[in-house]
C-alpha cells in the first residue's frame, strides 16, 4: 500500500509539474506573440514618423526661398521695397565708379557743401 501511495504521489508532481511547464510554455508563447505585434505597430510608427519628418523638412525648404520669404514679406506683414529716399548709406561710402555709381545717397554726409570749403 505504501508503493501504490508514493506513486500516485509521485504521479501528481509529474503531472503538476507537466502541467506548470505547459502552462509556462503557453505564456511566454502568447507574450511573445504580443510583442510581435507590438514591434510591428512600432515599426509602423517609425515609418509614418519619417514620412512626417520628409514632409516637414520639404516644407521647410520650400519657407527658405527667396520667393516664399518675399511673399509673405508683402502679403502677410504689408512690406514693400523701400524709397531711395528711405535708405541710409551704413558706413564709409565706397568710391564713385563709372561701372558702379552710388545709389541715392544724400551728398551732404560724404563732404562738407562747397561754400564751407576753404581753398
Amino acid at each position: 500500500m505504501k508503493s501504490e501511495r508514493t506513486f500516485l504521489v509521485l504521479w501528481t508532481l509529474a503531472v503538476i509539474a507537466a502541467t506548470a511547464a505547459f502552462v509556462l510554455s503557453l505564456s511566454l508563447r502568447v507574450r511573445s506573440v504580443e510583442l510581435g505585434y507590438e514591434l510591428g505597430r512600432t515599426h509602423a510608427h517609425i515609418a509614418r514618423l519619417r514620412e512626417v519628418k520628409r514632409v516637414l523638412e520639404l516644407e521647410l525648404s520650400s519657407h527658405k526661398t527667396p520667393e516664399r520669404v518675399e511673399f509673405v514679406a508683402r502679403t502677410l506683414l504689408g512690406m514693400s521695397e523701400p524709397s531711395p529716399d528711405r535708405i541710409l548709406p551704413a558706413g564709409v561710402l565706397p568710391p564713385e565708379t563709372p561701372e558702379a555709381p552710388v545709389a541715392a545717397a544724400p551728398k551732404a554726409a560724404a563732404s562738407p557743401p562747397p561754400e564751407e570749403q576753404t581753398p
